[in-house]
């Protein structure tokens, strides 16, 4: 049997995320939204996000990991992106997330090009695709059609899914938001290109459940290269790549890291130590036996449901001039 070539696996994948897209577009999203009122935005954003990761490869997982942090906290109307003394982005969830300037960078040149006409909750959605397009992943159709939301307060950001939650509660966290346990596996499946802090899972390597001992899932030849990484003690905000070996790459080698135990959160270890996420992680495998999903198809599907969590549309919200404050 003849191997496709490279440009014809990524034309089947594009074609399948395309079949696939009637099964998430909702709430008032739609393909081809602007193509009359603005018809660059998608240049415009896919330039601005280029841009922003020549100069700093971390801005990638950034802008992917605002976009979520923004959809699961009263949906994906950029509230992420409201400044004021108690906005979303001053929870401590939200403390180091990156990328806002690419957002603002975007939009002042689409307010050149169409003036009130794109909002931040879109350009947040097409810079989170863009991320992975320049990470080497596959990317997907995005609705758009999105306004931006009134409201932002620090307090809505107590749900949001956190680095050390069990798998039972990761799952109702995403069931609460409409989203199932593939779409669970698949967007966690974003942290093969992000990073961590070490202040976020030392605990797993020194003093596991207080037993003065590190976690007994990691593998023991892992552990000495994350105690390297992060001593005790040391320096909490010293960042880890969540996928090792394969940094800044977005393909499906975080979910190996997992089967290998060199999870480095303990809400990523989890995913495999549980066995009603594990067999997603294995069709992501291939293992033998299971029918796959291939990943790049399920996350560009899954992120296309989680862009439609609660969105405004129509009348609801505004179109920002600016993406930090109201008008």
């Amino acid at each position: 049997m003849e191997a496709l070539s490279p440009n014809r696996k990524h034309t089947l994948l594009v074609v399948l995320l395309a079949t696939l897209i009637t099964l998430a577009v909702g709430q008032g999203t739609r393909l081809g939204f602007y193509r009359t009122s603005c018809p660059r935005v998608e240049s415009i954003v896919q330039s601005a996000v280029q841009s922003a990761i020549r100069s700093n490869p971390a801005m990638a997982p950034g802008l992917l990991r605002m976009f979520f942090h923004d959809c699961f906290v009263n949906g994906c109307d950029a509230s992420i992106l409201l400044d004021s003394s108690s906005s979303e982005k001053t929870a401590p969830p939200n403390s180091l997330l990156r990328g806002f300037e690419v957002i603002d960078a975007a939009k002042t040149q689409l307010e050149t090009a169409c003036p009130g006409v794109v909002s931040c909750a879109d350009i947040l959605a097409l810079a989170a695709r863009d991320s992975v397009v320049q990470t080497g992943g596959t990317g997907w159709p995005v609705p758009l059609g999105r306004r931006d939301g009134l409201v932002s307060r620090a307090a809505d950001t107590a749900n949001l899914p956190a680095f050390n939650d069990p798998v039972s509660v990761q799952v109702r966290k995403f069931t609460d938001k409409g989203l199932n346990t593939q779409d669970l596996v698949a967007l966690s499946g974003a942290h093969t290109i992000g990073t961590a802090a070490c202040a976020l899972f030392s605990y797993r390597l020194y003093n596991f459940n207080n037993t003065n001992g590190p976690d007994p899932t990691i593998d023991t030849a892992f552990l000495p290269t994350l105690r390297n990484l992060c001593p005790n003690g040391g320096d909490g905000s010293r960042r880890v790549d969540l996928d090792t070996g394969s940094v800044g790459r977005f393909d499906n080698s975080y979910y190996s890291n997992l089967r290998n135990r060199r999870g480095v959160l303990e809400s990523d270890a989890a995913l495999w130590n549980d066995p009603t996420t594990q067999r997603f992680l294995n069709r992501f495998l291939g293992v033998r036996g299971l029918l796959g999903l291939t990943f790049n198809v399920e996350f560009g599907r899954s992120m296309i449901k989680m862009g439609n969590i609660e969105v405004k549309t129509g009348t609801q919200g505004e179109i920002r001039r600016v993406c930090t404050a109201t008008n």
